[in-house]
C-alpha cells in the first residue's frame, strides 16, 4: 500500500509544479468539475486522475476534484456520470473494462452507446502477469506446468473487467483451470496476492510495476505487443507461448452525451496538453504508462471497438452477471 500512497502522492506533486496561472473564464466551467473514478483508490484510473486534475483545474480556472465511485465493474461511477444533469460531471476509466459491461451485465443501469460520449484518451499500459513472491515459477511455462498440478488462485481486479477477460482468454489458451477470487479493483487484489490469499493476478503495470521493484511480487510476464523498456528481460506473453495475445489499460474520459460538443472540445485540448507535457508524459513513462491520445470522435470510436472485441471472448467464456 506505501508504493502506491508514494506514487500517487509524487503525481500530484508533479501536477502542481505544471499549474499555470488560468486564462479568462469562458462560460464553461462555472463551477466545479467533478472527474468520477469507478473503482477504488491506488489503481491505474485513480492515479492518471489525480495527476491531471490540478493541472486541469488552472486551466480550466476552476475547482477540479476526483471522485472514488466503486462498484458493479465500474457502472456505477459510469452510470453517476451518464445520468448527471449538471454539465460538470466526467468520468475517467480503463475504457476497455467501460466497453466490456454490457456484453456481461444482463441489467445496465444507463446505455453506453447513447448516455456517454467520447472525451479523450490518456494513456496505455500493459497487463503485468505477476505472482506471489513465494510461487515457484519464473515464466509462463513454469506457471502454466504448476497450475495443471494444483489449483491456484487468481485474484480478479473487478469482475467482467479488461484485466478479467484477459485473464479468462490467457486461461483459456493454455489449458489453465484458476480458481476466481473477485475484487472491487486492483489495490486489494495486489494486497491479497502479496499477503498470498491469492497466488495470481493480472494487472495494470502503473499500479503493479511499484511492488515487482520492492520484490512483493514476481514478474512471469508482460501483456504488451513487444517488451517493455522498463523490464527489458520479461518476455511478453506472445513470446512464451500464446502467439497474437496483448492486452492493457486503456485509461480516457468520458462524458455525458448531453454534454455540449464545444465543452467536450475544451476539455480533450486541455487533457490532451497536459499528457503531453515533457514532466508529465516522462514521469508515466518512468512508471509505466504510454502517453497515447484521441480525440472524442476516436474515443468513442475505440470503445464502440472494443465492445465488439470482447462479446466474443464473453461469449465463449460464458461470463455473465445479473443485475448491475
Amino acid at each position: 500500500m506505501q508504493s502506491r500512497r508514494t506514487v500517487v502522492a509524487a503525481l500530484t506533486a508533479l501536477a502542481l509544479g505544471l499549474a499555470a496561472p488560468s486564462l479568462a473564464a469562458d462560460a464553461w466551467p462555472s463551477r466545479t468539475l467533478r472527474i468520477i473514478v469507478p473503482n477504488v483508490p491506488g489503481g491505474s484510473s485513480d492515479i492518471i486522475a489525480r495527476v491531471v486534475a490540478q493541472p486541469l483545474g488552472a486551466a480550466l480556472g476552476v475547482p477540479v476534484i476526483v471522485e472514488n465511485k466503486p462498484g458493479a465493474n465500474g457502472n456505477l461511477g459510469a452510470a453517476a456520470v451518464a445520468q448527471s444533469t449538471d454539465g460538470n460531471t466526467v468520468l475517467l476509466c480503463d475504457l476497455p473494462s467501460l466497453a466490456i459491461s454490457p456484453s456481461i451485465y444482463k441489467n445496465m443501469p444507463y446505455d453506453l452507446a447513447k448516455d456517454l460520449q467520447g472525451v479523450a484518451m490518456l494513456a496505455y499500459s500493459p497487463h503485468l502477469l505477476v505472482v506471489n513472491s513465494q510461487v515457484p515459477a519464473n515464466n509462463l511455462k513454469e506457471l502454466v506446468a504448476l497450475s495443471k498440478k494444483q489449483r491456484l488462485n487468481v485474484a480478479l481486479p473487478g469482475t467482467g473487467t479488461s484485466n478479467h477477460l484477459a485473464t479468462v482468454q490467457l486461461a483459456q489458451a493454455t489449458g489453465i483451470q484458476w480458481t476466481h477470487v473477485p475484487y472491487k479493483g486492483g489495490a486489494q487484489a495486489l494486497t491479497d496476492t502479496v499477503a498470498g490469499q491469492t497466488q495470481v493476478v493480472l494487472n495494470g503495470m502503473l499500479a503493479t510495476l511499484p511492488m515487482t521493484k520492492s520484490g512483493q511480487l514476481r514478474v512471469i510476464a508482460v501483456s504488451s505487443k513487444a517488451r517493455s523498456p522498463l523490464l527489458p528481460n520479461v518476455a511478453t506473453i506472445a513470446e512464451q507461448g500464446v502467439p497474437g495475445f496483448e492486452s492493457g489499460t486503456y485509461q480516457g474520459v468520458m462524458a455525458p452525451a448531453k454534454m455540449p460538443k464545444e465543452n467536450v472540445a475544451r476539455l480533450n485540448a486541455e487533457l490532451v496538453k497536459i499528457v503531453q507535457s515533457p514532466a508529465v508524459r516522462d514521469k508515466l513513462k518512468e512508471l509505466g504508462a504510454d502517453v497515447v491520445t484521441m480525440n472524442p470522435a476516436e474515443t468513442t470510436e475505440f470503445v464502440t471497438k472494443e465492445r465488439s472485441r470482447w462479446e466474443k471472448v464473453v461469449k465463449d467464456s460464458g461470463t455473465s452477471i445479473e443485475g448491475q
